[in-house]
């Protein structure tokens, strides 16, 4: 965490935030936290929202209120930041490698309910005598690849013989399948999904059938995003739900098509990056103090909510160059109001959460997992 301090103050107007500044519309925030509760009621789905989005415990804490089982995070520094926050039920959904790393995700077991995802034997059994060192006890899920291309073991039985690897080993229990489809999340017609969920589902469906061959029971199956959930909440197979952007929302999710009609359109615009106009060097062009150290482009430039007609068109390292139209009044201090192209690794560049309401901050929260990448 860093020793700056926030930007604002309680009570502070948005026009007075200091900048570059991570907003939250508490308003717009709270309405997608329940909009998901809302959706997700009596699908007999569990909730375990991913915290990689946004790495804030009283976000995770606000979660769980309302009945989230837990919550993800990617890494092990993510997953201590939580638990110190008071999360007690984490789920890191990667493979861990490394003594120092097992070191700590074992002492963590002690503090809080903990479970991890394998895909090689080889990780399984140095997951187990780093949990027999410590003395704790940690759920290790296996991860199946279902499409996505990244980590995972081969669904069917190769997916089997790890989960039968697991659950003899000490210090471990076999704590069911992890099946994210990441791919399919920014797929931009809602076809293109449900195409790529089915596909996920059979081979889900192909990892139960020969782990219950061998006698082994699986007690979940978690996966899903913002992009997907309602289709893998379908499925009649899936029994967790993982989304985690909801909560914020991006640019890049408001590409995917027919927004009004799949998971997408559900929810609002709560996360901004506030900007201040630092330079006007000719009537159609402005630049901003937001640049590629304030917000990631891995998935495009940010949009502009405020003024609306002004466009984004690049970034430097400390400056953003925006194209004014025509008649409209941009003088220097102007603060503009930015949605990140990807809100997650937006987020992680940040200190504090600016939270406001009818123009007002509110509350100021610590991301206390920014960095969180080891």
């Amino acid at each position: 965490m860093s020793t700056l301090p926030p930007p604002a103050r309680i009570g502070d107007a948005i026009a007075d935030v200091d900048t570059p500044a991570l907003l939250l519309d508490l308003d717009a925030f709270e309405h997608n936290l329940d909009t998901m509760v809302r959706v997700t009621a009596g699908s007999g789905m569990r909730l375990r929202p991913h915290a990689k989005s946004h790495k804030c415990p009283p976000i995770a804490l606000a979660q769980m209120q309302r009945g989230a089982v837990g919550v993800c995070s990617q890494k092990v520094s993510e997953a201590e930041a939580l638990v110190d926050g008071g999360v007690r039920n984490v789920l890191v959904t990667n493979e861990v490698v490394g003594a120092p790393k097992l070191a700590r995700l074992a002492r963590l077991a002690k503090r809080a309910e903990v479970s991890v995802l394998a895909d090689h034997p080889d990780a399984v059994t140095a997951l187990s005598h780093a949990a027999q060192a410590e003395g704790s006890t940690i759920a290790v899920l296996v991860e199946v690849d279902v499409g996505a291309g990244r980590c995972g073991v081969a669904p069917g039985e190769p997916a089997a013989a790890l989960a039968r690897h697991i659950a003899a080993q000490p210090g471990l229990t076999f704590g069911g399948i992890h099946a994210y489809q990441g791919g399919a999340q920014h797929m931009r017609t809602p076809a293109e999904r449900e195409a790529a969920i089915a596909k996920a589902v059979a081979m889900v469906k192909d990892s139960i059938a020969a782990m219950e061959q061998s006698g082994l029971k699986v007690p979940i199956v978690t996966g899903a995003g913002t992009g997907t959930f309602l289709l893998e909440a379908g499925s009649g197979v899936y029994g967790e739900l993982q989304p985690g952007s909801y909560v914020f929302m991006d640019a890049d999710y408001a590409r995917n098509g027919d927004p009004a009609g799949d998971s997408v359109g559900l929810f609002r615009q709560s996360l901004h990056i506030l900007a201040t106009v630092m330079s006007r060097p000719s009537a159609s062009r402005a630049v901003v103090d937001v640049g590629l150290k304030a917000h990631s482009v891995d998935s495009g430039m940010p949009r502009i909510d405020e003024p609306a007609g002004a466009e984004y068109l690049r970034a430097s390292d400390e400056h953003g160059l925006v194209s004014v139209p025509d008649g409209m009044e941009m003088p220097l201090g102007s603060k503009l109001k930015l949605v990140p192209g990807h809100c997650d690794p937006t987020v992680n560049l940040y200190d504090w959460l600016v939270c406001h309401r009818h123009g007002r901050v509110e509350s100021i929260w610590p991301i206390a997992g920014r960095g969180a990448f080891y």
